[in-house]
């Protein structure tokens, strides 16, 4: 790949044996003072499968309570507490988290750089995570229960919780502050520290989304600061903001809380359609089809999220020409995210297509993330969303999204960067079991909600009437198998890997595969990798798309 040799015709700055002059410490306090990307890296992700299960246990408790009718296990108030715990600690402490573990491993090595630019502030925005996290899960113990008032935390219900809702504003506030540096770290990287000779639209699709969703979250974090702290003087300093009775309104805690609320749902998949632009081109043997037209895409996506907050409350008593702004503004987003599905279709188009087990996660995304998009247009339609909004219907769309969106590119990068983390290859067998189980299974979950929705089944009751009583089984059931393939990936996929157990994987695994800069290095990467920065000649255009 003469487009990442020096003018030595070798690779330039690959530096494998550098553990000698650089020393790699050993054992906890490689963990606590880490400041290697790639430690902290690990750190994320296995602080993400943590809450992940986490929140998991929760989702499993819920489906069991509606399982069928009449109360099976939990009283109203702690099935709400479920609901409302297990959006937190999936949002916050699963998919964002996983994100930036992605981009603590991989933004340097696709850019060639020697690590992110401030590796101690990378440390201390990976260590405020798990105590925000405890403190979160901690509040089911906490006098009056968890909080139990939606994920969204809604003005005036908010008003009313026990103590447990301060300590999960303050957890909420220690996890937006680590956004915000991780933001800021990934920001400087990409603008800094790329390999000399790689332009911006010379970047892998990963980072550029990656580059785009930091810009996301230091626009809408520090909203999401602003409206937990104005609920928490509301509580206890006596402000009005929410207070109807003090001439607050409880309608702007809703537009100031989705400001932050809608662009967060694209901050969690940005990242994701920078992954599987990685993956398919790999797999298909092509370039990346219009790299130029993805960038933009995702660029547009990250705009429009930001104007289009207001659909979430159609049923507010919007006036009708705030109802048409937002309902054709979050029409408007289908067309970016339909040029890159297409995009990704024509990647695929006369390839030549194997399907290991990351291109299944792949392909399986663009599948379920299409459905996710369509049942996302029409409750972008007024009166269609009057009738639907807080159902099921709701429930199964974003799931669509950020179940077969975010996780499922999450799993597909994994498989697909995994051997260059670990050198070791994953057992292709039991990787294509856990896609096939998670696929069937998510459908089976979620699917039938839709028809709960359309029947007028609520959001967030922990019981219903006899008309909605199958399609919850089979819910149920779906989720408590979907449940289990996570499992089956820990113990029969991940702990191998982590073990060292498995094939050797070769520096470039994918056999005939489109690679880029990080599969120069050899498998395992080293602990210390791009000291010297590698030089890409002019010949490297979207040589990494």
């Amino acid at each position: 790949m003469s487009a990442v040799l020096d003018n030595h015709g070798q690779v330039g700055g690959l530096a494998q044996d550098h553990e000698d002059h650089h020393h790699m410490p050993t054992g906890w306090r490689r963990w606590l003072f880490a400041t290697n990307h790639k430690d902290i890296g690990t750190l994320y992700l296995l602080f993400s499968f943590t809450m992940l299960m986490v929140g998991g246990l929760l989702a499993m408790l819920i489906r069991a309570e509606l399982f069928e009718p009449g109360l099976q296990i939990a009283n109203p108030e702690l099935f709400n507490s479920f609901t409302t715990m297990h959006g937190l600690i999936m949002v916050f402490g699963a998919i964002m988290p996983a994100f930036v573990g992605f981009a603590n491993w991989m933004v340097p090595l696709q850019i060639g750089a020697s690590d992110m630019a401030f590796a101690r502030m990378n440390n201390f925005s990976f260590w405020l995570l798990p105590p925000a996290g405890l403190m979160l899960a901690s509040t089911f113990f906490m006098p009056g229960g968890a909080p139990a008032g939606g994920w969204t935390l809604y003005a005036p219900l908010s008003l009313q919780m026990p103590m447990s809702l301060d300590a999960a504003i303050l957890s909420l506030h220690i996890m937006g502050a680590s956004s915000i540096m991780g933001a800021i770290n990934i920001i400087v990287t990409i603008l800094n520290m790329r390999a000399p000779g790689m332009k911006l639209m010379q970047m892998p699709m990963f980072c550029w989304s990656w580059l785009i969703t930091a810009y996301l979250l230091l626009a809408v974090m520090p909203v999401f600061a602003g409206v937990l702290t104005m609920t928490l003087t509301d509580r206890h300093f006596g402000t009005s903001f929410f207070v109807t009775a003090g001439g607050g309104d409880p309608v702007m805690m809703q537009h100031i809380f989705w400001f932050f609320g809608h662009p967060e749902v694209y901050i969690m998949i940005l990242p994701a359609f920078g992954m599987i632009s990685e993956i398919i081109p790999a797999f298909a043997r092509k370039r990346l089809f219009g790299y130029t037209s993805m960038v933009y895409a995702i660029a547009a996506i990250a705009t429009l999220s930001l104007i289009v907050w207001a659909h979430h409350m159609f049923t507010v008593g919007m006036p009708v020409t705030g109802q048409l702004f937002f309902m054709y503004g979050t029409m408007l987003i289908a067309i970016p995210t339909g040029v890159k599905v297409f995009n990704w279709t024509a990647t695929m188009w006369r390839g030549s297509m194997t399907f290991e087990t990351p291109m299944l996660w792949a392909v399986g995304f663009i599948f379920v993330f299409t459905i996710g998009g369509f049942t996302g247009v029409i409750p972008a339609v007024v009166p269609v969303d009057t009738q639907i909004q807080d159902t099921y219907y709701i429930i199964a769309h974003f799931h669509y999204v950020l179940v077969a969106g975010s996780l499922f590119a999450i799993y597909g990068a994994f498989y697909y960067w995994s051997p260059k983390w670990t050198g070791y290859m994953y057992n292709e067998t039991r990787g294509k079991i856990h896609f096939w189980w998670s696929m069937i299974s998510f459908n089976v979950a979620f699917f039938p909600m839709h028809f709960l929705g359309l029947a007028g089944m609520p959001r967030r009751y922990a019981d219903y009437p006899m008309q909605f009583a199958d399609f919850n089984m089979i819910s149920s059931i779906g989720a408590f198998f979907f449940g289990a393939a996570q499992v089956y990936f820990f113990f029969a996929v991940a702990l191998p890997l982590m073990r060292d157990k498995g094939e050797k994987a070769p520096q470039r695994p994918w056999e005939g595969a489109v690679y880029g800069l990080e599969w120069e290095l050899p498998s395992p990467a080293p602990f210390h990798s791009f000291v010297t920065p590698p030089k890409l000649n002019a010949s490297a255009t979207h040589i990494l798309a």
